[in-house]
């Protein structure tokens, strides 16, 4: 749930308006939608850097592209963002730019990992996460660079 939530919520701090360019964007550039969602940015809106201009107004296209439930949803994941400290989100924040930067199969297969990890049982999930835990930084870089390394078993081979 957490890594979903940070997924999603760095993903709407990446959005940003694709007319935008270096220079920013006017208020008067945004739709009505766009400039409702926003309007507590109005009176300010020019003195914003240009890439927050451009987050914020992506962020808002998608947020009226959204469902009430979905809107409910992401109040509550921007709810447990703003809860978190400034070292937590920058750290956050740093991991999701590594992320972005991976290969799209390299993506994949992180997914896949996480998907396969919340699968298991409380247990299972307890007991791996105190044995990392328990790792030195050395043990822990040994074991990414096995599982690296180490063939993936192809879905007929499952």
């Amino acid at each position: 749930m957490k890594a979903k939530t940070i997924v999603t919520i760095t993903a709407l701090l990446f959005m940003g308006a694709a007319m935008a360019d270096q220079h920013g964007m006017g208020w008067q550039d945004l739709s009505d939608g766009q400039r409702a969602v926003l309007s507590e940015f109005a009176d300010s809106w020019d003195s914003l850097p240009a890439d927050r201009q451009m987050r914020l107004s992506r962020g808002a296209m998608r947020w009226e592209s959204m469902t009430p439930e979905e809107r409910e949803q992401a109040r509550g994941r921007f709810k447990e963002w703003r809860a978190l400290s400034d070292d937590r989100r920058e750290l956050i924040r740093e991991r999701a730019e590594i992320f972005h930067s991976l290969s799209p199969q390299e993506q994949q297969r992180i997914r896949d990992n996480f998907r396969r990890y919340r699968q298991m049982n409380r247990d299972r999930r307890e007991m791996l996460r105190d044995r990392y835990r328990q790792m030195t930084p050395e043990q822990r870089q040994r074991m990414r660079d096995r599982a690296h390394r180490r063939p993936r078993a192809r879905p007929a081979d499952r």
